[in-house]
């Protein structure tokens, strides 16, 4: 009996041990990932302040890469912005444009950076970033885009006054 009630106590302990192993190794996984996420997104919760002259303004702050990635929403879909001045319009993967139930307009070439491409015009309610909210922006459905980045660019920029200092960027809402 002592040897049965030896032999069965080791094997909780052995199952012990490695259930710890598992949770923690399970743990550092989910602790990464999200790690990896704010390296890749350090605007994820953005707050409005308001400036010295009572302008509402957000400030983002560069990603580990130099780009200022921030999350937004379109007509109130949450969606993850990379901020692009060399882009004419917001430009949105086809993916993310069906699941936003966005329209496609009239068939458009567009010049990249990586050559032409052909996208599709729409029209957007309502885009957010932070606490500051324009209505009616252009943009295009880019089906040569994977993914689920949206390229925020003039179309929506344009609107605003930003500037750049070290690794923050301040955009002020427009005036009304």
């Amino acid at each position: 009996m002592d040897n049965q009630e030896s032999s069965n106590t080791r094997s909780i302990g052995i199952s012990m041990v490695v259930l710890a192993w598992v949770v923690l190794l399970g743990l550092l996984a989910w602790w990464f990932t999200n790690y990896q996420a704010s390296q890749r997104n350090p605007n994820q919760q953005i707050s409005v302040q308001l400036s010295s002259d009572g302008i509402q303004e957000i400030v983002l702050q560069r990603n580990r890469y130099g780009h200022y990635v921030a999350t937004g929403s379109i007509n109130g879909k949450p969606v993850t912005f990379l901020l692009d001045t060399g882009a004419t319009d917001v430009s949105i993967p086809e993916p993310l444009a069906n699941k936003l139930k966005l329209k496609r307009g009239v068939r458009q070439v567009y010049n990249t950076a990586n050559g032409q491409i052909t996208a599709y015009t729409t029209k957007l309610d309502r885009i957010s970033l932070g606490g500051i909210e324009l209505r009616g922006i252009r943009a295009s459905i880019n089906p040569s885009t994977q993914g689920d980045e949206v390229l925020l660019g003039m179309s929506f920029l344009k609107n605003l006054d930003f500037t750049q200092r070290g690794d923050t960027l301040t955009i002020h809402a427009p005036r009304e």
